[in-house]
């Protein structure tokens, strides 16, 4: 089974940003990845957040029916991350812990229960393991030896 990988929301939002075209074409390649191999995770949160930006801060912004249709094909089908008091207070504790804002946290935080190895996100530090999920940047450029 391939590894679980939690989805950043900025993943997604660059899988349809055109002004960068290639984070654009890194960010389909993972999502197409994700979804194919069922081993995409996102949260709640990653719901709502793109919701709010492919609605209201795309360059053109989606149609409410657009968006309700990669709501129900794509998001839906991979959101396994919902909120509960110990998830807010795991987020709690890696702010004490990293110093990062509480909406990062609480991602790492989802990531760590829906049980995921790894956290793609551009956000925070790649490289960097938290509650054991390691946090890897998709759009940086591999390390040469």
């Amino acid at each position: 089974m391939a590894e679980r990988l939690f989805l950043d929301t900025n993943i997604l939002v660059y899988s349809f940003d055109r002004s960068d075209p290639e984070k654009q074409r890194r960010a389909q390649a993972v999502m197409e990845k994700a979804v194919e191999t069922g081993n995409g995770v996102i949260s709640y949160q990653v719901v709502q957040e793109f919701l709010n930006v492919a609605l209201r801060h795309f360059r053109i912004a989606m149609l409410p029916a657009e968006v309700r249709t990669y709501l129900n094909r794509i998001l839906m089908p991979m959101c396994e991350g919902y909120p509960d008091g110990r998830l807010y207070l795991e987020a709690l504790a890696i702010v004490e812990e990293t110093g990062w804002g509480f909406y990062d946290s609480l991602i790492v935080a989802s990531a760590a229960a829906t049980r995921c190895a790894s956290l793609l996100t551009e956000d925070l530090q790649d490289g960097r393991v938290v509650l054991g999920v390691s946090i890897r940047n998709p759009f940086r450029e591999p390390r040469r030896r």
